[in-house]
């Protein structure tokens, strides 16, 4: 039963705080809280305005919510038409405050020029000498919804700023008994306070839907304590606590307070707003009067995914057009409301700074640990092979397999021992105590230098890796194209400019563009040393160098080389003379050659782009694991299919394997030794017989 009659109350109170929807003089109106105006369902012609016909304010005046008079807008007017009428004094000015609310209506068909002119009237409004209480609710609801534009211009700002200071006045003058007029964006406020009050609270509390209405809006006009908010309950609190002068003077004072949703008309040069946050603004106003206390609680503004870095208590300085620090301080913070002291009244805000949360990845797994790791004994393997036996293989690209195989090491080692980030920000941020106007909203620590190193290092060698398979895929197409036996005339030194010359200015160029010492996430990730790819919700941004200092050049080289495969796959089926002893032998040989090929131009890379294409969790988590395993090991494949399987390998680990198990039987070793050596020479003289698979057959092609 308690239950019910409470639900019972909740559902009547809110009832009493709405207007129900209803047809009125023809236009239908939406359910409204009350003191909002409501806009009618049917709208002026496309060709003049567009927008609603009619306007309608929810009142409580009878303690019945219901909807008060209908305000007609003239489709055919514009703000230019208002604002000349306004200054020739001609028109009713009652009208003239109404159709400009109605024109501010949908925020984004307001330009620059429109919020200004919206501006310059709202203003010269509420100047008015013959302003009425209508005429003040209808100019303050104009500037509420200018506070949802985002157009900006020096013009605009101007117009704004002056629109600032006149709200001010307004709030301290109560014209015509309008003490309270709250719209969604912009509550105003004017109270006489007796002589005897110690100091007045002005409070706005929480809303579900972060819009301002009259039912959370509070005033005490006799204290000087913030309320303690438990719960983060209060939005903003205001308490001015007046000097014992000012109450022996036995006379009442007015004040006005203006509480604007968001910093729209405070455009700070100072403080960037990089990640799309707005701040509160109050403005208290006791006119001409010195030594007040004055005492704010501001709500911190939640961002997803960071934690509150720093804040500072600030008030607008109209002579800089800025935010400054002067006059306040910090008293303490807390996860319920931040508080300043300022010894003035004038617009006042919080300009909070968040550091966000990052996610530091995981621990390399066994998987990759054990293909990286093979891939780094394959490779060492694989230089120190083609080093020694260079001059046995003449026709060979040793230069070229030799640059792939020494980038793809060295990013492999990076990738094992450096690509953890070691100074990761674990510990939450330390607030100052001091009073200091944030730059921006977004907090970056300064760059400590290894992590960006270990970035930097990885994309040139990574880079690098796919540049030497390019220039790997050209060679054989000019071998082939050409039948050459041999490189052209100077292909090796335009290769080395190449091959270590073109990673180095794109990572040059990248640095140059995304770098800088007090932002290094512009360049690489935090989560660990590569490059930044997401953006801070974590969607791939496409501005971000992961794409273009890395995706769309490799891209390019994946392309070529793919072509380049096809081309000499097709090449060797129709042309190779030499894979005919059965079809069996000369179908495997050259699947054998086209799969090296494959593997030493890094094509199991496409994998990855196929990763960044929305599908099915099972065909993603195939898909990342053949992409993990084919490209962690790719430096275990090049071994295989370009050192261990080579003639010259078998027998020089033939001839280390016999010396390894003769070297027990010392009394016949000589006699052992020299059956030996006439094994190994009819081994060797076979073996040059057949065909070399060390590497695919374009050498054979090409000196046929």
């Amino acid at each position: 039963m308690y239950i019910s009659c409470l639900h019972v109350e909740i559902y009547f109170n809110s009832i009493g705080n709405f207007c129900n929807s209803i047809i009125k003089g023809g236009f239908s109106f939406p359910r409204t809280p009350v003191g909002w105006f409501a806009y009618s369902n049917v709208f002026c012609d496309k060709k003049t305005t567009g927008l609603p016909k009619a306007s309608a304010r929810c009142l409580n005046d009878t303690g019945s919510p219901m909807f008060g008079p209908l305000h007609i807008l003239q489709c055919e007017i514009t703000l230019s038409d208002i604002q000349g009428n306004i200054s020739s004094s001609s028109g009713d000015l009652l009208q003239l405050a109404f159709s400009t609310q109605i024109l501010t209506y949908q925020k984004h068909q307001l330009s620059a020029d429109n919020i200004t002119t919206a501006a310059q009237i709202a203003n010269t409004l509420l100047q008015s000498a013959k302003i009425t209480e209508d005429i003040a609710v209808a100019a303050i609801t104009t500037i509420s919804q200018l506070l949802n534009a985002s157009e900006e211009s020096t013009q605009e700002r101007d117009a704004v700023q002056s629109l600032t200071e006149t709200l001010e006045i307004f709030s301290l003058d109560q014209h015509n008994n309008v003490s309270l007029v709250v719209q969604p964006n912009l509550a105003v406020q004017s109270v006489q306070v007796p002589s005897d009050s110690v100091g007045i609270q002005f409070t706005a509390l929480t809303g579900s839907s972060g819009n301002f209405v009259a039912k959370r809006i509070h005033l005490n006009i006799n204290t000087s304590e913030l309320i303690a908010d438990k719960g983060g309950s209060t939005d903003v609190q205001i308490v001015i606590k007046f000097p014992p002068v000012l109450r022996s003077k036995n006379t009442n004072y007015s004040i006005g307070f203006v509480l604007y949703q968001n910093d729209q008309f405070f455009r700070s040069k100072a403080f960037r707003a990089s990640s799309g946050t707005s701040r509160r603004v109050i403005s208290a106003n006791l006119g001409q009067v010195s030594g007040l206390h004055v005492e704010m609680l501001f709500k911190p503004t939640a961002v997803p995914n960071t934690s509150l870095h720093d804040f500072a208590c600030v008030s607008w300085n109209y002579t800089l057009k800025d935010w400054s620090t002067f006059g306040c301080s910090k008293v303490n913070h807390s996860e319920d409301g931040l508080r300043c002291f300022c010894n003035h009244t004038t617009n006042f805000a919080v300009l909070m700074s968040f550091r966000r949360d990052f996610k530091y990845a995981e621990a390399l797994n066994w998987i990759t640990i054990l293909g990286c790791s093979m891939s780094i004994i394959g490779l060492s393997l694989t230089i120190t092979f083609q080093m020694v036996t260079r001059k046995s293989r003449k026709t060979n690209p040793t230069v070229l397999l030799v640059s792939v195989c020494v980038c793809l090491l060295i990013f492999t080692l990076l990738f094992m021992l450096g690509v953890d980030n070691l100074h990761k920000q674990l510990d939450k941020p330390e607030i100052l105590e001091d009073n200091v106007l944030p730059p921006s909203d977004t907090h970056t620590e300064q760059d400590r230098g290894p992590c960006t190193a270990v970035a930097v290092l990885l994309q040139y060698f990574l880079l690098g890796t796919f540049t030497w398979n390019t220039l790997f895929a050209t060679h054989i197409f000019l071998m082939i194209r050409n039948s050459l036996a041999t490189s052209p005339s100077h292909f090796t030194a335009y290769t080395m400019a190449i091959g270590w010359g073109l990673p180095a200015v794109v990572v040059a160029l990248t640095l140059g563009i995304s770098y800088r010492v007090d932002d290094p996430l512009g360049y690489r990730q935090e989560e660990f040393c590569w490059l930044a790819a997401l953006d801070p919700k974590g969607n791939f941004d496409f501005k971000l160098p992961m794409f273009w200092g890395f995706l769309i050049p490799v891209a390019f080289m994946l392309m070529f080389n793919t072509v380049m495969l096809v081309y000499f796959a097709v090449t060797t089926c129709k042309t190779n003379p030499h894979l005919t002893s059965t079809r069996h032998t000369s179908m495997k040989k050259k699947f054998l050659s086209s799969f090296s090929l494959a593997v030493v131009l890094g094509l199991s890379w496409i994998l990855g782009y196929l990763l960044l294409i929305p599908q099915n969790q099972t065909m993603y988590t195939i898909l990342n694991i053949s992409f993990c395993v084919l490209t962690t090991t790719q430096g275990l494949q090049i071994f295989i299919l370009f050192t261990a399987r080579t003639a010259i390998f078998k027998k020089k680990m033939s001839s280390a394997l016999k010396s390894v198990s003769s070297a027990g039987i010392p009394l016949h070793t000589r006699k052992f030794s020299l059956w030996r050596g006439e094994h190994s020479d009819k081994v060797e003289s076979y073996t040059q017989q057949g065909t070399d698979l060390s590497f695919p057959p374009w050498s054979t092609q090409t000196s046929s």
